[in-house]
């Protein structure tokens, strides 16, 4: 008799903000320095970089949890996140410059 591992939809709700909100604030962070930091056209390639970071972050977070059950809709919503705050960083620093 084998046992399944706990996937019940409380688990599964625990996962959600575990693994979609450090990518969200890795991605605001990112966009905040960069905007800060960067000058010229600068802004746009590191921009790019960061939004790579918030993929690489995101899988290695659902690596991390090796739950399956939710994984596209949990990936879906940490780099659709991730997407939405670096395009407004990006609209924010093209208004500004």
């Amino acid at each position: 008799m084998s046992t399944a591992p706990d996937s019940t939809p409380s688990r599964l709700a625990r996962l959600k903000p575990v693994t979609i909100v450090p990518v969200w604030l890795f991605a605001l962070v990112a966009g905040v320095v960069i905007a800060v930091t960067t000058t010229g056209d600068e802004h746009y390639t590191w921009l790019s970089l960061a939004l790579g970071g918030s993929i690489l972050l995101t899988f290695v977070l659902q690596l991390a949890t090796s739950e399956k059950d939710g994984l596209v809709s949990r990936t879906m919503l940490a780099l659709c996140g991730s997407l939405v705050l670096l395009a407004l960083t990006t609209g924010i620093v093209a208004l500004l410059r």
